[in-house]
Order: C-alpha cells, then structure tokens, then sequence
C-alpha cells in the first residue's frame, strides 16, 4: 500500500499559494520548486544569483534530511534560472559541486521571471527511497 507524507517548511508563501515543499508517495518523493526563503520565509538575497543557489541547495538538504534522503537518492531535477545565458557556467559549477560524482536526470530551463521579486532560480525534484542513500 502506497504511504503519503507531507513536508512543509511553515512558511507564509506555503499558504499563500497553497503547496507543500513535498509529498512522498511510495518510495517516491515529489519536491516543489525550491528557492532561496530563509528559515523565516524571508527572501534576502533579490538579485544575487551565487547566494541564492547556495541557499536553494541548502533548502534541498532541508528537504532530503526531512526524508531521512541524500542528494544520491536524487533522480531527476529542474532547474529554472533567470538570464541563463549570464548564470550557465556558475549554475553549471554550483550543480557540479553539489552532487559531486551523482548524475540525476536534469533540464534547465532558462526564464523570463520567477515567482518573487530579484527570484533568479528555482529547482525541482524528484527523489527515490529505494536507490542506495
């Protein structure tokens, strides 16, 4: 029988826009788009792409140590970046380093604008329990 867990980080924007950070379905878990909120929900880094992509992968941790996961147990991602042509080579870097040797499935998708105002990135995911931790 198919088990569901909700993870949510108890922030305004959750229920603002009605979402939770993820849902565990089976051995799956479905992870909305991250981004750069701090542990408060605050947005402090507008228009500062290298702090916004550390902190986007910091609150992919977040979600994966929720799940008792780790970033090896990621199988697909998206990745939405704001000026792509400019932030490529450090979104390209930053993914690199945060996965080191793991190669999930990826698509970057470069944007016009994201959710909040100085927003130049956000990553979905997609994680599977039953690969090696």
């Amino acid at each position: 029988m198919a088990t569901s867990d909700l993870f949510s980080y108890g922030i305004p924007a959750e229920s603002d826009f009605g979402y939770a950070q993820a849902i565990r379905s089976g051995d799956l878990i479905h992870v909305s788009g991250q981004l750069a909120f701090d542990e408060a929900g605050g947005f402090p880094d507008p228009g500062d792409f290298p702090a916004q992509l550390r902190r986007t992968h910091t609150n992919m941790d977040r979600v994966l140590a929720h799940y008792e996961a780790t970033r090896s147990q990621i199988i697909t991602q998206t990745l939405y970046v704001v000026d792509l042509a400019r932030h490529a080579a450090a979104t390209a870097e930053a993914n690199l380093a945060y996965f080191g040797g793991h190669r999930p499935a990826s698509t970057v998708l470069g944007v016009t604008e994201l959710t909040l105002p100085g927003q130049l990135v956000e990553i979905a995911f997609v994680v599977d329990t039953r690969l090696p931790a």
